[in-house]
């Protein structure tokens, strides 16, 4: 294995990672290095833009919702057909949940494990030397996490570069490099997160803003320089790990929704399915395309059904070959796909359309409640989520409120991730199943 990694980190959210991350990346891969990108945890918006960035696959490692077995093996596949993998963390590089050491879901439990040097991105705009006490912290508040750079962010002067850096070249960590106070940077956002990257109508050209901005103010080489050899924590990372497999194939021939309304579909499910022999045929529902015929299961992932309730309702090849296919085949859906097979989504102005009705309930995202977390699930029957008592691990991030929950049996069996029950969840009737909870891998 020839690739090195790093780590992209901050204290707390909003510090400028994505920013950082899409910067260097897109300006390493036009320099010809393979590069591959990581997200930390869940989050299915970031790998899209560093899909983009790349030109490569995204990726989410996640120490809580994947056995560190898994870690190892989706760590070595990215590493074996890159010269560089940069991880970006999510929030802040210790914030996890707690609960099983290494198993907490921070970015900082990855860098633990596969040896990773972290660079912390430091918004240090409204204090100067001070920030020097922020990465002593960092640096001193877990042995096996080792800071290797600093890149200092929303810089006012040279005069605030200055007093800032020499007090952090102080502790014995290098500056990697200074970004300035640049409103045009930032990408625009709507509920759950980032405009998703296909809807970018210019992500191109702020693509190449980004390589262009990191060219001038990070030093590339050095940066580069400090990424380390993977290595996992037991000292056993074959060179091509073994095949992952986060979850079982729902089918050999699956049909998968795929378009701007259900984009939340993760890529280490999806190249699990391929690797165990399935074929994935997508369709897009906004096109009012419908799963192909000869398919023998379908997904209906998670995204923004909510945006576009209107078309979906008039959709009606889409909405007619779901139903056919639910006669005779299992049809699951996962947080927007859930709302889709209900009665109806009501949006944010208050109107209600009919949907799928192929389960009993109705949801509301006029009626906003933000239900998000790690979730650990147990199924209560065999769907394509696996057999009747498959134990799983994900999470919930979803606004849309249960209106109406009809009276199917649940799915599955939630509890946070510290392990308090919440109760059952989702739905099943017949062949048809769903459920808000998004599944990331078995325990």
């Amino acid at each position: 294995m020839s690739a090195r990694g790093l780590i992209i980190a901050a204290p707390r959210s909003g510090s400028g990672k994505t920013t950082l991350t899409l910067g260097v990346t897109a300006a390493l891969a036009r320099r010809g290095l393979r590069v591959r990108a990581a997200k930390s945890g869940p989050d299915y918006i970031d790998p899209a833009f560093h899909a983009a960035a790349t030109g490569r696959p995204g990726l989410n490692l996640d120490s809580f919702a994947m056995p560190p077995a898994l870690v190892d093996a989706l760590a070595g596949e990215a590493a074996a057909g890159a010269d560089l993998v940069i991880i970006e963390a999510s929030m802040g590089l210790f914030d996890g949940i707690s609960g099983e050491p290494g198993r907490s879901g921070a970015a900082a439990d990855l860098a633990a494990r596969l040896a990773l040097p972290v660079v912390l991105v430091l918004d240090i705009s409204g204090q100067s030397q001070s920030a020097a006490a922020v990465v002593r912290g960092f640096a001193t508040h877990d042995p096996a996490v080792r800071i290797a750079g600093v890149v200092l962010n929303k810089v006012a002067s040279e005069r605030h570069r200055l007093q800032a850096s020499e007090a952090i070249a102080a502790l014995g960590i290098q500056i990697l490099g200074s970004l300035p106070r640049d409103a045009s940077t930032s990408l625009p956002e709507r509920h759950l997160g980032l405009v998703q990257a296909g809807e970018h109508a210019e992500l191109k050209a702020h693509l190449a803003r980004l390589a262009a901005l990191a060219e001038a103010h990070v030093d590339l080489d050095a940066l580069v320089a400090l990424a380390a050899p993977f290595a996992a924590q037991d000292d056993v990372f074959p060179p091509i790990a073994p095949p992952s497999i986060a979850l079982p194939p729902p089918g050999q021939r699956i049909a998968l929704a795929q378009d701007v309304a259900f984009s939340f579909a993760y890529e280490h499910l999806i190249a699990g399915w391929r690797r165990a022999g399935a074929q994935i045929l997508p369709f897009s529902p906004l096109t009012d395309e419908a799963p192909d015929p000869s398919c023998d299961a379908c997904w209906l992932p998670g995204g923004y059904p909510e945006l576009h309730g209107g078309r979906l309702a008039a959709a009606t090849t889409f909405l007619a070959g779901v139903r056919c296919v639910a006669q005779t085949r299992p049809v699951h859906g996962e947080c927007g796909g859930f709302m889709v097979l209900g009665q109806s989504i009501e949006d944010a102005e208050g109107v209600r359309h009919p949907m799928l009705g192929l389960l009993g309930h109705a949801t509301s995202f006029a009626r906003r409640r933000l239900n998000l977390g790690y979730r650990r699930a147990v199924t209560l029957a065999a769907s394509p989520l696996g057999p009747e008592g498959m134990r799983l691990r994900g999470h919930e991030f979803h606004y849309a409120s249960v209106t109406s929950p009809g009276e199917d049996a649940p799915l599955v069996a939630l509890s946070d991730g510290q392990g308090r029950e919440m109760g059952p969840a989702g739905a099943r009737r017949g062949l048809v199943s769903g459920t808000f909870f998004h599944a990331i891998a078995r325990e």
